[in-house]
This record gives C-alpha cells, sequence and structure tokens, in this order.
C-alpha cells in the first residue's frame, strides 16, 4: 500500500553499525511501508549499549543545526513527518523543537512522531536512563509540538506528574496529555492488570479530534498484547515507526492502526526470540547478539500484517 503520494519523513535518531536501533529500526519499516525517509543520526555507535562493549560517536546540536541548514539551502527541508526518538541532551533536543517548528511553518500539516524515552520501570520501581534535565525540556517544549507520543507507563507519569494505578487514572493522565498538545497518545507498555491475565501487558491509546463546531472527540482504546520473555532493543523504536505509517493510513482511526502495529510488533517478537533461542542452543541465555531484532525476515508481516492483538475500544 503506497501513500497516495510522496510522503516523506525526517528520522533523528542512533545510528548502530551492527543491529536494530533508532534509525536502524525505523527506516526499513517505513520505507517498506511507502514511506521516503531522511535520516539523521544522532549518534553512531559500533552496536546498541546493552552489549558488553560500544564504541563510536556523537552528534551535537551544532552538528545537527549544520545539516539541517543543507537541507534548507537546497530548498528540501519539505516533510511530511519527523519522527524522533532516544535523546541525552538538552541542547540537542531544543534544536529538534527549533527544527521541528520550523518546518511546521513550511507545512502546517506536519506530523510530529516523538517516542518520549527517559526511563522505564523495573520490578514496579521507575528509574531514567537519561539526564533528570531532560524532562523539563520534553514535558515543556517537545510535547506542546507533538502530534503523536508514545509514552511508556513511567514516561507518562513523569510527564504529568501523575502516578498510575488504574486503568481509570491513565485515561485522566492521557487527558491530561491531551491537554499538553499532542492529539494522539499511546501509552505502548505498562503494569496494569490486563483482563486476558498476568501474561499479557497492557497499551492505552488515545486519539482527540476537534470537529469543525470546535467540539473535541475522544476514541480510547485498550490492546493486550502477549508478554514476550526476553529483554529487546529498539521495540519502541519499530513501534512509533510502524504507528506513524499506519495511523497515515487509518487517520482516523486509532484501534486499527494499533491493531496493525502491535500485531506486527509480535510477528517481528516472536520470530525474534524462536531464531535467538535457536542461535543460542538448548538451556542456554540468549544474548544481545542473539536477540536482535529479525527486521529483514519479517518484511512480509511489517508489509501487510495479519491481525492477531485486537484492541477494545473503551
Amino acid at each position: 500500500m503506497e501513500p497516495e503520494r510522496e510522503c516523506r519523513v525526517l528520522s533523528i535518531q542512533s545510528h548502530v553499525v551492527r543491529g536494530y536501533v533508532g534509525n536502524k529500526a525505523a527506516t526499513f519499516p517505513l520505507q517498506v511501508l511507502g514511506f521516503e525517509v531522511d535520516t539523521v543520526n544522532s549518534v553512531q555507535f559500533s552496536n546498541h549499549t546493552g552489549y558488553a562493549h560500544w564504541k563510536g560517536q556523537v552528534l551535537n546540536s551544532d552538528e545537527l543545526h549544520e545539516l539541517y541548514e543543507g537541507l534548507k539551502l537546497n530548498k528540501v527541508n519539505q516533510y511530511d513527518y519527523v519522527l524522533t526518538g532516544y535523546t541525552r541532551d538538552t541542547s540537542f533536543l531544543a534544536m529538534v523543537v527549533d527544527i521541528v517548528q520550523e518546518l511546521k511553518q513550511q507545512n502546517s500539516n506536519l506530523v510530529y512522531v516523538c517516542d518520549p524515552v527517559m526511563g522505564d520501570k523495573w520490578n514496579g520501581e521507575g528509574s531514567m536512563y537519561v539526564p533528570k534535565d531532560l524532562l523539563p525540556v520534553y514535558r515543556d517544549k517537545v510535547v506542546p509540538v507533538a502530534d503523536i507520543i508514545t509514552p511508556n507507563q513511567f514516561e507518562a507519569e513523569l510527564l504529568t506528574g501523575r502516578k498510575i494505578h488504574t486503568e481509570k487514572d491513565a485515561l485522566e493522565v492521557m487527558d491530561m496529555l491531551h491537554a499538553m498538545g499532542p492529539e494522539t497518545v499511546v501509552i505502548t507498555s505498562s503494569d496494569l492488570q490486563a483482563p486476558l491475565g498476568n501474561d499479557y501487558l497492557i497499551a492505552l491509546g488515545s486519539h482527540r479530534k476537534t470537529n469543525a463546531d470546535g467540539t473535541n472527540m475522544t476514541q480510547r482504546i485498550r490492546v493486550e498484547s502477549p508478554k514476550v520473555d526476553a529483554v529487546f532493543v529498539g521495540t519502541g523504536d519499530l513501534f512509533a515507526a510502524m504507528l506513524l505509517a499506519w495511523t497515515h493510513k487509518h487517520p482516523n482511526n486509532l484501534k486499527v492502526a494499533c491493531e496493525k502495529t502491535v500485531s506486527a510488533m509480535q510477528h517481528v517478537l516472536q520470530r525474534t526470540i524462536k531464531s535467538a533461542k535457536a542461535q543460542a542452543g538448548e538451556g542456554n541465555k540468549p544474548n544481545s547478539a542473539h536477540l536482535e531484532l529479525r527486521m529483514v525476515q519479517s518484511k512480509k508481516d511489517i508489509e501487510n500484517p495479519e491481525i492477531i492483538v485486537k484492541a477494545t475500544v473503551l
């Protein structure tokens, strides 16, 4: 399914020589789904930092600005989407905001998809894996210019200053996030109790549309997907990229967009875990290299995912 006309994404994310995180996890799915992808590599590392060793370079905000200036001088700074993920540096993030604002002046329909990567929960305890001073930048500068955000539960709590204990809390937090700017919010993972049981992970989505007469309409959904027993890296980057693609193809149907995104994720993760276990050998725990996402092998599932996860409209 090609987008009706050429659709161009500016993706500002990490690059790894080996493996699939950041731009390496986002570019292939977007291209397979018919998008032109222009990548700025915010870092270039040998591999993701979950390995025992990693080496590489980091792009600073001046260098980001320089690359953008090059595009601008050639008048090729026209985009339909901007996609960003993991960033460690406040000045870099502030520069991203400047670029997004300028691109939105060029194209008022530009959609900024932001994964506000800050931290996660382990055994119920949340902790940040980026410097603390990124939180106010995300909250006060980034989220207000974003159109689609994909925080996990911990990140949604950080952004709103409110804890989530129940699904009702989560819906209220999503409303608070809408009020900050984005019209689509997906809480990609949570520790909420799934109706289907403990082997399932809950994600929640909310899409708020303003009608012509100024009234708001909100579609809210819950997605329960089977837990996969392994630590993967790059899943959030893949999720945000596929959500961008499927919301583009189903602009007013978050339910279908999320079903396709989460189903494709499941196909990729199941293929990855199966392959990782085979590589590790009987009784051995797969390592980081074994657990790299099986991206190329999943091309057909990414292009046309069989719906194996259904969403519930709340």
